[in-house]
């Protein structure tokens, strides 16, 4: 089942990519675009080792991959949603429904019933890829390289303060999901 699931993850990732192309090197500030890109990845190892079994790198690889995506889908429902992000392009239209929605809710599913499981020791791996890739973004906001794309990373429209606790409110979530899908 397990395989079955990740090749129809494959392809709507393959959809939903082909939606936000245009964008080209720009999708890379974007974690939702990360996380998607590191799920069809992840798939693919999936798919292509199913015949060997599941490895402990490509359960790794998974297990940081659904971390990422339940962050994704949290983050736009309760936090950009919130903001004033439109629901209907966030959550309910275009590659907002594949990326926000379809893809992070088939990879848990998946990953939870169907397939190996990380062990509680691989908590620091989504959380640590999370991490980096908000510091990059950061100073990348700092230097005044890009603007965003997400509003807690704008930190010449917040204080200091305010960038220190998104920061962490964004790594403990992240922590807190990984460790609940570790328990699972």
């Amino acid at each position: 089942m397990a395989v079955a699931l990740n090749i129809i993850l494959i392809l709507l990732e393959l959809w939903a990519a082909r939606m936000v192309a245009s964008r080209g090197w720009k999708n890379l500030i974007f974690y939702t675009q990360l996380s998607n890109a590191l799920t069809a990845l992840s798939s693919l190892a999936l798919v292509g080792a199913s015949a060997f079994g599941q490895s402990s790198g490509v359960t790794a690889l998974r297990y940081t991959s659904v971390c990422m995506m339940v962050m994704t889908a949290v983050v736009t429902a309760a936090i950009l949603v919130p903001m004033g992000g439109d629901p209907k392009m966030l959550l309910w239209g275009g590659n907002g429904l594949y990326h926000h929605v379809l893809c992070p809710a088939l990879t848990t599913v998946s990953y939870l019933f169907f397939e190996n499981h990380a062990g509680a020791g691989m908590i620091w791996l989504p959380m640590t890829v999370t991490l980096v890739y908000g510091l990059i973004m950061l100073w990348l906001n700092w230097k005044r390289i890009v603007d965003g794309p997400y509003p807690f990373f704008r930190v010449h429209h917040q204080s200091p303060a305010a960038t220190v606790i998104w920061m962490a409110a964004l790594v403990g979530m992240v922590g807190l999901i990984s460790w609940a899908i570790s328990l699972c």
